[in-house]
């Protein structure tokens, strides 16, 4: 949790930065990237906290163990979903998806173990496996906002 914490704020400290691009990292721009890492946290604990724990059931899945084991997700092999595609957005929106998507996250410490949300790549993860998925999710997007920061500077 203090880690998802320690990333939402350092979403939030680069969007003054929102409007840079580079075509040679990503197609999308930091305040897209911002964007999406919210939109994904909030659609995931939206289903997670609406699960019923009675019917979690786990199955091996290599794609989810791998990523979950390592922390890292390669860039550009996935594709997400619909309704984590950002439209428009400005500074102040993504400011206030900040303290709403915090707000999100705190529900998820009372929450029962075995809730879980059915996730694209990987079925069904429970509560520790839907925290490690949102901080490598989120630390991924971060690392693309970073490279594209660092890009320019150089």
């Amino acid at each position: 949790m203090k880690k998802l914490d320690a990333y939402l704020e350092e979403l939030a400290s680069y969007i003054p930065s929102m409007e840079k691009r580079n075509e040679g990292i990503s197609a999308s721009t930091v305040g897209w990237q911002i964007e999406h890492s919210l939109m994904t946290i909030r659609f995931v604990v939206k289903g997670f906290l609406a699960s019923d724990p009675g019917q979690f059931t786990s199955k091996f899945n290599l794609t989810k163990t791998l990523i979950l084991w390592t922390g890292k997700m390669p860039r550009g092999k996935a594709r997400a979903p619909k309704y984590v595609l950002p439209d428009e957005f400005s500074e102040e929106s993504l400011t206030k998806h900040i303290l709403k998507t915090k707000e999100a996250i705190a529900q998820v410490l009372n929450a029962h173990p075995k809730q879980f949300v059915e996730h694209p790549y990987f079925g069904k993860i429970n509560k520790k496996e839907t925290m490690r998925f949102l901080e490598i999710h989120t630390l991924h997007h971060i690392k693309i906002i970073r490279d594209i920061i660092a890009a320019e500077k150089a």
